[in-house]
């Protein structure tokens, strides 16, 4: 016998819910055998514990730091934690200067630089280098290496000068003074990060390498001007790819317009002077790139290339693309912290959460008999397919599970179960009506689908906006309530539904067994030919199942059972020996009024 086009469609389904697990099974595997995963999540700093970073403004003489810039400073380093993932990191401030860190399990050298980094950006001219020429800026904005330097004519290095400058790239800022710092400095002592200046004044620094030495001209644009950056590989004009890195900057409109001024100006020197036609990309008091330039760059979209490979040119976009620190910051102290909450308060998570489901089955077999444990097996398949996700957000993503996302768990269950509660009702309304269980099925799904989306649509809403406007655990709340309603859409889809198809061609289910939890005479729809159904009472059937199916009747099913019980009816009598007929109201026992 050929199977019908429902069952079909079920199988068809459980195969992909199938190939999903299986998927998420191995990729955990893979993960686990190749890439030092392990089979359970990583957890926050509430459970697990982690190290505190107390981070300390680099002030010079006389400086002192505002509450403004500390705070700022707070929301840029949240981000730039945040951009690697929900690790579910505490940053808060200490006393009037300091900001302590927390993060969970030991942090990486690159994480605790890309916290700690001020990323200070600064766009100054080249007065004078040990090189004349190491990269050149091409028409299209792209940093070029050119493999012949010039070296810089001495007598430029032994003048005094006494006028005042002109613009950033006049040498008469180069001072006796800074010509001698110059001259004396050396590049393998010299700390990155506190090697700063007045954006007003020239900079004695080197190159990121420690390879070249510059006196640069007073800042002409600034970090702050920048309002995106991003990483990416360089491709040539043909749109082939050169397998570099780079850093793609895009400068707002005040940041644009003085790109283009300093490119302006530095363009007039490219046939007169190699060195003053050189412009140095500062990050953090180093050169990273000293690019001549080679066209008036006017689009504001210039891209740094060097040293780059792909984690540390996204680290360097995230860095510039969340702004730069107001101030300078190093590591006063870092230290191991234990777990604020630990396994105690972990396994009281878990116990609830067994509680909670443990509810939900009783529930669901109190009020749906054999039908319920279609609800216990949708959810233990949720279940399964939730560890997973997790875990494997929990290594790729860098996400890691708090208590908070635990109770978003927990609470999953109740939505879960919902979703199912909905489904079943419409199934019964449908055998209220005096469908076939088969065709109850698939006019309820279709009746229940609406519904589930609806109600799904707004709890994905609400942990959409929680996770975008929330900080700190809050946000691992609102991602793993968005992760588990869309596991619930798919479990319904995918298990639910299927499966109910699959028992509705059962006989023990078509045959609406009162333990099945679809027994037509317990729901009050009693067939009586041509899809009709009368809702009194039939012989030998239950109280319990009267007051079951007044309860579940609607309000046109009443209204409908009311007009039927004093609708007026035309029966022959018999009279004088001679057939008449008359108009009678008949009572519910049949006989004439």
């Amino acid at each position: 016998m050929a199977r019908t086009t429902p069952v079909k469609k079920a199988w068809r389904s459980l195969a992909w819910l199938g190939v999903i697990t299986l998927g998420l099974v191995g990729l955990t595997g893979y993960g686990v055998a190749a890439l030092d995963w392990t089979w359970t999540p990583k957890l926050a700093l509430d459970l697990e514990g982690g190290t505190q970073i107390t981070l300390e403004p680099k002030l010079e003489s006389g400086q002192t730091v505002t509450a403004e810039q500390l705070n700022q400073a707070v929301g840029i380093i949240r981000q730039r934690v945040d951009a690697s993932g929900v690790s579910e990191a505490e940053i808060t401030t200490q006393g009037d200067k300091n900001i302590i860190v927390s993060l969970p399990g030991v942090p990486d050298q690159a994480t605790k630089d890309r916290i700690q980094s001020s990323a200070k950006l600064e766009f100054r001219p080249v007065l004078l280098t040990d090189v004349a020429s190491t990269s050149a800026v091409g028409d299209d904005g792209t940093s070029t290496s050119s493999p012949t330097p010039t070296p810089l004519p001495s007598s430029s290095l032994e003048s005094t000068p006494s006028v005042a400058p002109t613009d950033a790239s006049d040498q008469n800022w180069i001072t006796p003074a800074l010509l001698d710092e110059y001259t004396n400095v050396d590049c393998a002592d010299l700390d990155a990060g506190s090697n700063v200046a007045p954006a007003d004044e020239p900079l004695v620094t080197c190159e990121a390498d420690g390879s070249y030495k510059y006196i640069l001209g007073p800042t002409e644009v600034a970090g702050s001007t920048i309002a995106d950056a991003t990483s990416g590989i360089v491709t040539n004009s043909q749109g082939a790819s050169t397998g570099q890195w780079a850093v793609n900057i895009v400068f707002n409109g005040e940041g644009t317009q003085q790109f283009a001024d300093v490119t302006t100006r530095l363009y007039g020197y490219l046939n007169t002077d190699a060195v003053r036609n050189r412009f140095a990309i500062v990050l953090d008091g180093r050169v990273i790139s000293a690019p001549s330039t080679n066209a008036v760059i006017s689009d504001g979209k210039p891209q740094i290339t060097g040293s780059f490979d792909q984690e540390s040119a996204k680290a360097l976009a995230d860095q510039l693309k969340f702004g730069a620190l107001p101030i300078g910051f190093q590591v006063q102290s870092s230290e191991v912290i234990s777990a604020t909450l630990g396994s105690t308060q972990l396994a009281s998570g878990l116990i609830a959460g067994l509680i909670g489901l443990i509810l939900v089955i009783i529930y669901s077999l109190f009020q749906y008999r054999l039908l319920g444990l279609v609800t216990v097996a949708s959810l233990v398949v949720a279940a399964v397919i939730t560890y997973f996700v997790i875990v494997i957000m929990s290594w790729r993503e860098g996400y890691r599970l708090s208590l908070a996302g635990v109770a978003g768990l927990i609470v999953a269950i109740g939505f879960t179960a919902d979703s199912f509660i909905v489904y079943f009702e419409r199934i019964r309304d449908e055998l209220r009506d005096g469908r076939m269980l088969v065709s109850a099925v698939e006019a309820g799904w279709k009746r229940a689908l609406r519904t589930i989306f609806a109600a799904k649509t707004v709890n994905l809403l609400s942990a959409v906006v929680l996770f975008v406007l929330a900080i700190g655990n809050v946000r691992g709340f609102a991602l793993t309530l968005g992760v588990t309603t869309v596991i619930d859409v798919i479990i319904v889809v995918l298990f639910t539904h299927p499966v109910l198809q699959l028992l509705a061609t059962t006989k023990y289910f078509q045959a609406g067994h009162k333990a099945s939890g679809l027994d037509p005479n317990a729901l009050g729809a009693v067939y009586r030919g041509r899809a009709q159904f009368r809702t009194t009472v039939p012989t030998g059937t239950k109280a319990g199942a009267t007051r079951e199916a007044a309860k579940r009747q609607t309000i046109a099913e009443r209204k409908a059972a009311g007009i039927a019980t004093v609708e007026p009816t035309v029966q022959p009598t018999v009279r004088g020996g001679k057939n008449t007929t008359k108009k009678s109201d008949t009572n519910t026992d049949g006989k004439d009024a």
